[in-house]
């Protein structure tokens, strides 16, 4: 009874659990908020700025949701294990239970690498955040989600049309398009769905200097069928439903969602 009331209230994510990388600004921020809104649970990391996620999580309190915040250095694969064990404990003590039943692999880093001044470091760095980080989440996640659970990662229109300023940024993007693929096939046996979202121009800080030049901003609108840069929460809409049980039977899908950039 409970539960039917939470759903009359458009809560039709109340009793679960969610975990948002990159949650402390952009479009994890907005996802973050989006599931909070919809009463999930919901587990933010962050890397560069405490601050910012403490900023989320209050934020998302204020409006009646729960949220909490952890640290996490998904550069570096090894200390996902950590990230998780703290997970499983602020879980625990919330709900009696670690199980997961979203997980959104939406953490990124900034870095234009083009073929010209990309160095291996660089290279690695942004491999390291955009497609391993995402395998590693998920295998660690795996003993924890529930069965008919959501991955969802956040990907971008840049996999399949990549630009020659973004060689490495399009290529982590592609790998994580395949992983999604595969991921699905492994874990549909379990009623899990792992689904891509493909942004397109979406206005985030790391496109603020884009944004700044007339020019470039005309070209972007016009290339774009609904002609406008796409806000976070466009995004984290797409991201909401797949996330419920509207969207059970959707999965091994990179759903663009663009605004129709350059179809």
């Amino acid at each position: 009874m409970a539960q039917e009331n939470e759903l009359k209230n458009g809560k039709v994510l109340a009793n679960t659990t969610a975990l948002v990388t990159g949650g402390s600004r952009g479009i994890g921020r907005a996802i973050a908020e989006r599931l909070a809104a919809d009463g999930a649970l919901v587990a933010v990391t962050y890397n560069a700025s405490k601050d910012a996620a403490e900023e989320v999580v209050a934020g998302i309190e204020q409006a009646g949701g729960k949220a909490f915040a952890l640290f996490a250095d998904l550069v570096n694969a090894s200390a996902i294990p950590a990230l998780f064990e703290q997970l499983d404990t602020e879980l625990t003590s919330r709900t009696g239970s670690n199980v997961l039943h979203i997980l959104v692999n939406n953490a990124g880093n900034s870095g234009w690498g083009g073929l010209a001044d990309a160095t291996p470091e660089s290279f690695d760095t942004m491999f390291a955040v955009h497609a391993r980080a995402p395998f590693f989440m998920t295998q660690a996640a795996q003993s924890r989600l529930s069965d008919g659970g959501r991955i969802i990662n956040i990907s971008s229109g840049l996999a399949t049309r990549p630009l020659p300023m973004v060689p490495i940024y399009s290529m982590a993007k592609a790998a994580i398009n395949t992983l999604t693929h595969a991921l699905a096939m492994e874990l549909g046996k379990r009623g899990i769905t792992v689904n891509s979202v493909a942004t397109g121009w979406t206005k985030t800080d790391m496109n603020a200097a884009v944004r700044e030049n007339s020019d470039m901003v005309k070209s972007i609108e016009a290339d774009t069928s609904l002609g406008r840069f796409g806000e976070t929460s466009d995004i984290a809409s797409v991201v909401a439903f797949l996330a419920s049980h509207e969207g059970r039977w959707v999965t091994a899908q990179v759903i663009e969602a663009s605004g129709g950039y350059r179809l």
